[in-house]
């Protein structure tokens, strides 16, 4: 943790310089164009009476002044990535610290249908998404919010080693971060992929060598008029045959560029992320093929993108109007670039997608990896075969700061069912959660909170916040039940690790002592596991008759009038209950 926060604090001391550094040159850049201004301005005035070389004059200004934007430009873009990075490096502090709780929530992931999401605070304020996501694309965000929750035990440690080499490699990381965080796209990148794919052409295919042949006259007759060896008319005459050309099509050249206009940034953005991919070498199998995804037989990916970006700069260039009129006149330049773009598409749009999709798993790997970087003290479950379901040493909550967390050591074998009582805030609910997150994160090939951990890969399920519905008329009784039979319907085919926070609790003692009974029979007759935490002690007398089922509890002590929890896992049935207490504490009751 400290290694972290000594690379983060160090991070922003250079980042910082070299911020400062650019600054000063963008001051610089801004005079050198003013300068140019004001010699053009004095160049024409002093040059009036002379067309030929006012004229030249502009010219050359005008070159010029396009090379210094160009530059500055690129110095802004330097300067806000410096800024990315600072930032960056600012809010892994403050993460370290367990400030977290400005940072998107993933709020929009929730589903309370899900395995085990709503259960155990993955999405929403202070969720264990909002602590680990450093994605900065949207696609990433979903593509990390997928991996969640898709609760798949297949590849673990291959994608272990993703991301034990991504956790090795902060700084590419981070650069690759800053980059996409400045990516400002209009459409999605899913509808781009779409757009490409439903494309239909417009250019005739005669325009690319009358377009060659149509500009190198119109810069013979211009070159001949300079000298005067042809008329004005002439010139006049060709310039409006070339918009009476392109003006044919004008239509359709004016709905191609409202489209790409919209797209250009993220082929601009998205090719420097593709350029980043390619540079690396990655030793891992996961990385490496997504690397080459990107890497074709003969022309990068970085390189075909970049091209492309370029061919829509060039249409966008059209609203000027010195482009816009006078290279349409004389060089059919719009007909031209939508040709470009159109070939371009003709060739790449299959391909489009799959570099987009790699772009997205890479903003989404890098927030697992920076996860793995800030937690260096955590361990990576070896992966096992054998009858320890989950065998873990000093579990823990990763949301838990490190000074006051309690941790925990426990195993589990496979079709074992623990019956967990406890006083109320005894630490119940705190540890099913830290398990289900430890077969989650185990599951995503994280690192766990744990100083040692053996795991054999399982899904898991959950039923610990059911929920009555006003909306679909739902009592809470009928909301619990529809959640037991859809766990009873998945453990028919596949193998699952159940964690339960109190069964039935939406009905009598009685008739809820008995349906649990019968439920946890249930459970431990399939070739589930899983642990059960509740508050009715007669369900512990199941252990007495089946040795699947065993009881451990959460104590509490009153000493001195005051209560105490050691929040520590122990072997037994608890039998200090806490409510009584707590309501006369409380002045609730007498």
């Amino acid at each position: 943790m400290n290694n972290a926060s000594d690379f983060y604090k160090l991070q922003i001391e250079i980042h910082s310089e070299e911020l400062q550094k650019i600054k000063q040159k963008l001051v610089v850049s801004s005079t050198i164009r003013l300068v140019v201004f004001l010699l053009a301005c004095f160049g024409v005035y002093f040059f009036f009476g002379n067309a030929k070389i006012v004229i030249a004059v502009i010219v050359l200004a005008i070159a010029a002044f396009v090379y210094l934007v160009s530059k500055h430009s690129g110095l802004q873009y330097n300067r806000d990535l410096k800024k990315k990075l600072i930032e960056q490096n600012e809010t892994e502090l403050d993460v370290l610290n367990r400030i977290f709780h400005h940072l998107p929530s993933g709020e929009k992931y929730k589903d309370p249908l899900h395995f085990y999401s709503q259960d155990i605070d993955l999405f929403g304020r202070g969720s264990f998404f909002q602590y680990l996501n450093r994605t900065a694309l949207e696609s990433g965000s979903d593509f990390l919010a997928k991996i969640f929750t898709e609760n798949k035990i297949d590849s673990i440690p291959i994608k272990q080693k993703a991301i034990t080499e991504l956790s090795g490699m902060p700084k590419w990381r981070q650069q690759f971060s800053a980059i996409a965080s400045l990516v400002k796209t209009e459409v999605s990148a899913t509808e781009v992929a779409k757009w490409l794919k439903d494309y239909k052409t417009f250019v005739p295919k005669w325009i690319k060598p009358v377009s060659l042949v149509f500009s190198i006259i119109s810069v013979g007759l211009i070159v001949f008029n300079y000298l005067g060896l042809v008329s004005g008319y002439a010139v006049a005459g060709w310039f409006f045959l070339g918009l009476g050309i392109t003006g044919k099509y004008l239509k359709k050249v004016n709905n191609l560029s409202s489209h790409t206009s919209k797209i250009q940034s993220t082929f601009e953005q998205f090719q420097k992320l593709i350029l980043e991919i390619e540079k690396e070498d990655f030793t891992s199998k996961l990385l490496s093929e997504k690397r080459s995804l990107v890497l074709g037989s003969s022309t990068k990916a970085s390189a075909v993108l970049k091209k492309f970006a370029k061919h829509l700069d060039a249409l966008d260039q059209r609203s000027n109007m010195l482009i816009g009129v006078i290279a349409n006149g004389f060089m059919l330049r719009d007909l031209r670039q939508s040709y470009s773009i159109e070939k371009w598409i003709e060739m790449h749009k299959e391909s489009v997608p799959v570099w987009f999709e790699v772009i997205t798993f890479f903003d989404a790997y890098n927030s697992l990896g920076n996860f793995g970087f800030n937690h260096s003290k955590y361990v990576f479950p070896k992966i096992n075969s054998d009858v320890p379901v989950l065998k873990v040493k000093g579990a823990g909550h990763p949301l838990l700061k490190e000074t006051t967390m309690v941790r925990n050591d426990f195993q589990i074998n496979s079709e074992e069912f623990f019956i967990v009582t406890g006083a109320n805030m005894a630490g119940k609910s705190t540890f099913l959660r830290t398990v289900s997150l430890q077969i989650v994160m185990g599951n995503m090939g994280l690192p766990v909170c744990a100083e040692k951990a053996e795991y054999n890969p399982i899904k898991l399920i959950t039923s610990m916040r059911t929920t009555d519905s006003l909306t679909d008329d739902e009592s809470y009784f009928f909301s619990e039940l529809k959640r037991l039979k859809f766990i009873v319907d998945e453990i028919k085919t596949d193998r699952y690790f159940i964690i339960l926070d109190e069964i039935l609790k939406g009905t009598n003692s009685t008739d809820k002592a008995i349906g649990s009974r019968k439920f946890v029979e249930k459970l431990v007759a399939s070739n589930s596991t899983g642990i059960i935490a509740t508050h009715d002690l007669s369900l512990c007398v199941a252990a007495e008759e089946l040795p699947e089922v065993k009881n451990y509890f959460f104590d509490a002590r009153i000493e001195n009038d005051e209560l105490f929890f050691d929040y520590t896992f122990k072997p037994g049935i608890c039998q200090n209950m806490n409510a009584s207490f707590l309501l006369k504490k409380m002045q609730i009751v007498d």
